[in-house]
């Protein structure tokens, strides 16, 4: 018994001292009385003070929004969605309104889009006044193997330009189901490019199934708003404009 007792003091001193040692180290290092608590330090660009990279920071990813508008069945979900996830989907039930957001880089800055995938049915025609306002951009979308399809552009660009009261919006005409068999196609390349010369706008031929010009088609437009927005921000304040040119290295951030 008297054995278990002094095994028993033994071991209960060596846990006391192995504690006061390791509170000591803790106090010593996180708690010293001279020097404060703990510091970081930020590396910072070089040539760059540490408030211009605190700025740098703090300024919020731009976001353009995107409308896809064109007649039912004619592929603004599969582009949207290949854009989206790199996947075609080749059946899916009709749209009513389905927003997508994804951060990309776009000429070496991050950026966001928001994209509207708005129902083409005429059902929800009554409704589009109210997407449409939200736009920045548009990707006018038809069938090349669907005449119909073509001739409805002409309502959904009058209805764009009537809401935004504005001709220089960014907007694309695009040709969808480029990869079909060229004996299915109901609308020339030529015929297509006329329309797109008569708007002054850019014309472009996508697949999703192949995924054909869909990256591109979806950056350009993003690169169109981008340009837009700058324009008009240097146009209120060229001074403003060049501060917040110097700021942020190039790349103008807006919150829009």
């Amino acid at each position: 018994m008297d054995n278990i007792r002094k095994i028993y003091g033994q071991t209960a001193e060596s846990v006391r001292s192995l504690y006061e040692r390791s509170r000591a180290f803790i106090i010593r290092t996180f708690s010293n009385d001279e020097t404060g608590p703990m510091k970081t330090s930020t590396v910072h660009p070089q040539g760059s003070s540490a408030a211009t990279a605190a700025q740098q920071a703090q300024l919020p990813v731009p976001v353009h929004k995107v409308i896809m508008v064109g007649a039912g069945g004619v592929g603004k979900s599969a582009l949207t969605l290949q854009f989206m996830y790199d996947e075609f989907v080749e059946d899916y039930e009709p749209t009513k309104a389905d927003s997508y957001r994804k951060k990309v880089i776009l000429d070496e800055q991050e950026v966001q889009i928001d994209i509207l995938d708005t129902a083409g049915q005429e059902d929800y025609a009554a409704i589009r006044d109210n997407y449409f306002r939200s736009g920045e951009g548009f990707l006018c979308v038809f069938s090349i193997c669907e005449h119909e399809s073509f001739s409805a552009v002409n309502e959904f660009r009058e209805q764009i330009l009537r809401v935004k009261n504005d001709d220089n919006v960014p907007f694309i005409l695009v040709g969808n189901k480029a990869d079909l068999d060229v004996g299915q196609r109901r609308v020339s390349t030529e015929e297509a490019l006329q329309l797109a010369r008569m708007w002054n706008v850019p014309y472009v031929e996508t697949s999703a199934k192949t995924r054909q010009n869909v990256k591109e088609v979806f950056f350009d437009l993003m690169r169109d708003i981008h340009k837009l927005k700058v324009e008009a921000f240097q146009s209120e304040d060229p001074n403003k404009a060049n501060t917040q040119d110097e700021r942020s290295s190039g790349c103008l951030c807006f919150s829009w």
